[in-house]
């Protein structure tokens, strides 16, 4: 079987995309994976490191900047033919759009060639390129059931995200490795796998202040912003990370995760019933990290921090508040009772019952 992938910008379309692809090789003998990314992201990296053959293409997402729109658009058309070539010489089974821009021109030109389509939706409030391309597709999972309504009712199914396995598959890392107790309760905060300076700049008053805290802190603060936490000694019950490879492993021993809401973390969570404090980022499209935020919090799985309310007391309020044996109890209760859905083996299915269809 030959499958072509696109997944791009962030770990939120790229990780769920790995998932599949994990899926996808232990359950076909004979697998090629082709997979289409950008020029200048992150997944440029991440994914010729796994030995996955890969494809960049330039192209960036649409702005009000009508010089830069204007070149875009003429990069999705450039884009788009070379596609085409490059989709009839590798003759792949079906295409995934897993999300971020990068996978416009790799749908149309999937469509063009009438080669089956399946496309993954991550978020409460769906992107524009899945709003686009939902036409073309002929299989749409969703991450959360609410965003059904925005999709073809005879296409979209109720997937969950295919990060939570792999959040279960992960090695458990244990924080004595990391020069911390592992008697002690743990709270691990991380702004996304790109980092947050607005986040940073509250952390860094919030975490020369924990000798007193009856917990620890994991903080991770994203490569490039971590040469700003140089130069500050803090307690000894806080470790301050770049980056952190197998995070979903260090938080099978976390108490609290305070986080960004993407998508992809709130599978972890789900997957690995762990409280967690979101804070939303709002420079994103829709809004979208609120809404996920709110669905859980709503449901009361979760509690959240809009990023121009959070400061050292707001911060010190919820992590106690969260902490305290009823609170903590209620929300990994509930956490436990969400249904399990093995997600990357229902796409499997779902996306061969489509080729075998065709």
């Amino acid at each position: 079987m030959k499958i072509l992938i696109s997944a791009g910008g962030t770990g939120g379309h790229i990780y769920p995309g790995l998932a599949i692809i994990d899926k996808f090789r232990k359950s076909e003998k004979d697998l090629s994976v082709l997979y289409v990314g950008t020029t200048n992201r992150m997944e440029k990296d991440i994914i010729p490191s796994l030995g996955i053959d890969y494809v960049g293409i330039e192209i960036y997402g649409l702005t009000k900047n009508i010089i830069r729109d204007i070149k875009d658009i003429y990069l999705i058309k450039k884009n788009t033919k070379k596609l085409i070539n490059i989709m009839k010489e590798y003759k792949p089974d079906v295409v995934l759009g897993i999300g971020g821009y990068v996978t416009y021109p790799t749908i149309l030109a999937a469509h063009k060639l009438n080669i089956p389509i399946f496309i993954h939706e991550q978020n409460a409030i769906p992107g524009k390129v899945n709003k686009l391309t939902s036409k073309y597709a002929n299989l749409i999972g969703v991450s959360f059931e609410e965003s059904m309504k925005y999709f073809d009712s005879k296409k979209v199914f109720y997937s969950g995200n295919p990060v939570s396995e792999r959040a279960l598959n992960s090695k458990e890392i244990k924080p004595s490795s990391l020069g911390l107790s592992d008697n002690k309760r743990l709270i691990v905060v991380v702004a996304g796998s790109l980092g947050s300076s607005t986040i940073n700049n509250k952390m860094k008053e919030f975490l020369k202040n924990m000798d007193s805290k009856p917990y620890q802190v994991v903080y991770i603060t994203g490569k490039t912003l971590y040469d700003s936490f140089m130069d500050t000694k803090y307690p000894n019950n806080v470790k301050v990370l770049p980056y952190l490879e197998n995070l979903p492993g260090l938080l099978k021993n976390a108490d609290i995760l305070i986080s960004r809401a993407g998508a992809s973390t709130i599978a972890e969570i789900k997957a690995l019933c762990l409280p967690t404090i979101f804070i939303p980022s709002p420079y994103v499209a829709n809004n979208h990290q609120y809404y996920n935020a709110l669905d859980l919090k709503n449901n009361n799985l979760a509690d959240m921090i809009e990023e121009k309310d959070l400061n050292v007391d707001v911060l010190d309020k919820k992590i106690d508040n969260m902490l305290k044996v009823d609170n903590y109890k209620k929300y990994k209760d509930n956490l436990n009772k969400l249904p399990k859905i093995n997600s990357s083996e229902l796409i499997y299915n779902k996306i061969k019952e489509l080729i075998n269809n065709e």
